[in-house]
């Protein structure tokens, strides 16, 4: 990794000799409100009530060449008053851009997404999962790979190469939002016998046809979920090799938005008692200038479906999620989301809400409440049961 620095310091120095280099980025404070004590074991009186974090996130962007060469840096520091495991840094991109002709190849490390629902992110298996950030699961860790992606009139066809494997992060002792138990993850196990020096490979085409948007792709490697396995009074992550197939779909039809995200994974160990296929789907509707206003109210509807049901690891195995979306379009660009997991089979029910407003040119303000409701016991979300909060962050960017 530090060699890997240096390379880039050593780029970004001789490049930029002529050549301007933009800084952008953010600091932000966050404030955690838990009004109910967790039922985690060795949960204490200091579990309730509020934690204060504050993270640093920066952004060095260079391009020369009339932009067929690029550099971009983003590392990422948070600091925790609570958990020592959400105190964490980390690069999340590294890379270097060179196109040539139809190439574009991304060196270095990297953040990737892919996907079309809003409740779930299925194909999404580039990157690992940050998971001490956010329940929501879409902050990623920075990714050591190789991107060659071919633009031609049939589509895009991108190819990774990934060695070297992240370990999923997990909330520790003193941390909210997690399993009554600590995951230990000074303890992996892992399928392959190179462990977290695995070369993972990846494979995605993507095109526009007509209204539809259309991505295929195949992953090969280690898992980025790992099946949490109990020893003594600890949860040890287990990351299996797999091959999952997965297909994501978005018609757009004036107001109205199709979305579709599903996989095929085989697991790669011989019992093959493991393979599985899930699926997101749904629409959006939004009404454009809602109310004779400058607003737009958009209406979320996903299916979620997994055949593995009670042997999931992800709590959406028949689930649905319906949500409204309020865009005020005005000058501090307002939004809000506010939606509800409803599991269908047990009936237990997960609110959500998220609302951010510009405060002049420089800040940001963002709300977060995420709430568990009548969650059975038989439900992955069970353990999530006391774990509702709110969330308030001011951002200052730069």
């Amino acid at each position: 990794m530090k060699v890997c620095i240096a390379a880039f310091s050593c780029a970004l120095f001789f490049s930029a000799s002529s050549q301007a280099i933009e800084l952008s980025g953010n600091i932000t404070s966050e404030l955690r409100y838990f009004p109910d004590a967790p039922v985690s074991f060795g949960a204490s009186k200091f579990d309730r009530g509020s934690s204060l974090s504050f993270s640093f996130a920066p952004e060095i962007y260079h391009e020369w060449n009339g932009g067929e060469r690029a550099i971009i840096f983003s590392p990422f520091l948070r600091w925790d008053e609570s958990d020592s495991q959400r105190t964490h840094r980390d690069i999340r991109e590294l890379n270097m851009l060179i196109v040539q002709g139809d190439w574009e190849w991304r060196l270095g490390l990297g953040r990737v997404f892919w996907g079309v629902a809003e409740s779930q992110h299925l194909v999404d298996i580039i990157n690992q999962t940050d998971s001490v950030e956010n329940i929501d699961g879409e902050d990623k860790l920075g990714q050591p790979m190789i991107q060659a992606s071919w633009s031609q009139d049939w589509g895009v066809l991108d190819l990774f190469v990934l060695p070297g494997f992240r370990e999923r992060t997990f909330a520790g002792e003193r941390g909210r939002l997690r399993s009554p138990l600590v995951v230990d993850t000074e303890n992996p196990v892992y399928e392959s016998k190179d462990e977290d020096r695995h070369v993972d490979y990846a494979i995605r085409w993507s095109h526009s046809l007509g209204v539809w948007d259309v991505g295929l792709s195949n992953f090969y490697g280690t898992s980025r979920t790992p099946e949490l396995r109990q020893r003594g009074y600890k949860l040890i992550p287990h990351y299996n090799l797999i091959n999952q197939t997965g297909i994501d779909l978005q018609a757009t039809l004036d107001e109205w938005i199709l979305k579709l995200e599903s996989v095929y994974r085989i697991d790669q160990r011989k019992s093959g008692d493991k393979n599985y296929a899930a699926l997101v789907g749904g629409f959006e509707y939004t009404f454009v200038g809602a109310f004779e206003t400058d607003a737009d109210v958009g209406w979320l509807v996903e299916y979620h479906y997994d055949d593995r049901q009670k042997d999931a690891t992800s709590p959406f195995q028949n689930d649905l999620f319906t949500a409204v979306r309020i865009a005020l379009n005005d000058v501090q660009s307002s939004e809000l989301l506010a939606g509800a997991f409803v599991d269908l089979d047990q009936g237990g029910y997960s609110l959500r809400l998220e609302a951010n407003r510009r405060i002049g040119d420089v800040w940001k303000l963002s709300l977060e409440y995420q709430g568990f409701n009548n969650i059975d016991p038989d439900d992955m979300l069970y353990a999530q049961r006391q774990e509702d909060y709110l969330q308030a962050e001011l951002s200052w960017f730069f």
